[in-house]
């Protein structure tokens, strides 16, 4: 839906700037659309300032309405806390304990524990040719 929307309010900032682009300014008497000539009935002085205002206040309602639905899907599928306060539930874990990075030779090892995951009979990984 968010996409649709998305889409739609492209289409309409594009229609907007082009028809405001088109629209006459008071200080040269025309627009793009040319200085003086007239097109027909439609496009006359006083026929394309009406049609034209009122397809500019339509467009930019619609305009402001989508954005405003825009701004509600997002609103609703953010979360409601910060990421500050989501980090401040989560409990601190105790430090572990340090362990010697050699172990001493003369320091047992039990039966049952864990085996290493790399272990010397594993083939080490290919090496990649480098381009040259």
């Amino acid at each position: 839906m968010q996409t649709v929307l998305l889409v739609v309010q492209l289409l309409i900032a594009v229609s907007l700037i082009a028809v405001i682009l088109i629209q006459r300014t008071a200080q040269d008497g025309g627009g793009l659309m040319g200085g003086g000539a007239t097109m027909g009935g439609l496009f006359t002085a006083r026929g394309s300032a009406n049609l034209l205002s009122r397809t500019t206040a339509v467009l930019a309602t619609l305009f402001i309405l989508n954005s405003l639905a825009l701004g509600y899907l997002a609103s609703a599928q953010h979360q409601g806390k910060s990421l500050i306060d989501r980090a401040a539930e989560i409990p601190a874990t105790p430090a572990a304990p340090s362990v010697p990075a050699v172990p001493s030779a003369a320091a047992p090892v039990p039966e049952n524990a864990p085996q290493p995951l790399i272990t010397p009979e594993m083939p080490e990984a290919p090496q990649v040719p480098v381009a040259k």
